[in-house]
């Protein structure tokens, strides 16, 4: 049946046609007045080039974050190792080096979590993700590590900032309470230093992002080892040659772990997933992260009679640890941004499976 609205209908548009029929053929052939079944949404046809998303955008969303959380990234890994060599330098009787490490750790992890709360908009949401422990979800537990490691080293920093002014902090009765407190809580920053400046790889490898992803097994090796590059690189920077032992120790270490965890680490991923750490912004920044752990690493070995060549080589160190820390994270944003670095591994995954003989799980069949 017709009626009077058809007649105000747009014309029917020509539609294309798969082996000799219009998809989506109309129910009385020939007519052209609008009387016709139609169909609402255009017809598309999905790319099959390999790799290519549906509709030609990609399978996955990129995360919204900004250069922010990078900063944060390297900043972790500063505070974190910080917080390791000042309890060695504790139990050791480095006070230089102790101090020197307390306050670096303090102010790197202070100006990590204001740019954490800048890219997420307002403290309060920081806040929030404390209402709850959920063991399950590493932004729950890295936001109860970066408290618990900003509380304790931030109170043992305190106590050193109030020997270094002569004891005119204000703390009046609270000043022997501090005495008492400092030595444990030194010891605890060191303890949770390495969970903060690895905590991040875990949260990375556990999104859907390509690259991110398919670095999940080796990336905390990687994050441990330039985290022991910049918090040594800073100790280097800030602490006299004779009390910087441990940390030309710990950079000659890191940067030789900073190496090889970062070629195993791309050895065992997929190919294609590894492409965005070779090409690009992060390529450049990946291959001058492993050049300037090699020079600083060399520096640290061979600086220790000279003030100069130690401040330099520590400087090196923690450009190599910031371009580690900035390259993958711009690299897992521009795996998103491309479905072939999704759909190819994908891919290779389900038919390596399928050739191992497993052909009954939901990955296999698709239910």
């Amino acid at each position: 049946m017709t009626s009077d609205y058809d007649a105000t209908r747009p014309p029917e548009p020509s539609r294309k046609r798969r082996r000799g029929k219009r998809i989506g053929a109309l129910r009385r052939p020939g007519r052209a007045d609008g009387s016709a079944e139609m169909s609402m949404v255009p017809d598309v046809e999905v790319e099959k080039l390999s790799g290519a998303g549906y509709y030609g955008h990609p399978v996955v969303k990129p995360p919204p974050w900004g250069d922010e959380i990078a900063l944060y990234l390297f900043l972790g890994g500063v505070a974190g190792g910080s917080g390791v060599l000042a309890a060695g330098a504790q139990l050791t009787g480095r006070d230089a080096l102790r101090r020197n490490t307390r306050l670096g750790g303090l102010a790197a992890v202070g100006v990590g979590a204001v740019a954490l709360v800048a890219d997420l908009g307002r403290p309060d949401r920081f806040y929030n993700m404390l209402r709850t422990f959920k063991v399950t979800s590493p932004m729950s537990v890295g936001s109860w590590i970066l408290s618990a490691f900003s509380g304790a080293l931030g109170v043992a920093a305190v106590a050193d900032i109030d020997r270094l002014t002569g004891e005119r902090l204000p703390l009046g009765p609270l000043r022997s309470v501090l005495r008492t407190v400092e030595a444990p809580a030194g010891l605890a920053a060191g303890g949770v230093g390495p969970l903060l400046a690895v905590y991040t790889a875990v949260l990375l490898g556990d999104t859907a992002t390509p690259t991110w992803n398919a670095m999940h097994r080796d990336l905390p090796f990687v994050f441990v080892s330039s985290a022991s590059l910049a918090a040594s690189g800073l100790a280097m920077v800030t602490t006299p040659v004779g009390e910087a032992a441990p940390a030309r120790v710990l950079a000659a270490l890191g940067a030789a772990g900073d190496v090889a965890a970062t070629r195993i680490m791309e050895s065992r991923m997929d190919s294609v997933a590894a492409e965005p750490l070779h090409h690009g912004t992060p390529g450049t920044l990946m291959r001058w992260a492993e050049r300037l752990a090699v020079v600083g690493g060399i520096g640290a070995m061979v600086s220790g009679r000279s003030r100069i060549l130690s401040a330099a080589s520590g400087m090196t160190l923690l450009a190599a640890s910031a371009c580690t820390r900035f390259g993958v994270f711009h690299a897992g944003i521009e795996s998103a941004k491309d479905p072939r670095y999704t759909i190819i591994p994908q891919k290779r995954h389900l038919a390596a499976r399928r050739a191992a003989g497993i052909v009954d799980d939901s990955i296999t069949t698709g239910y």
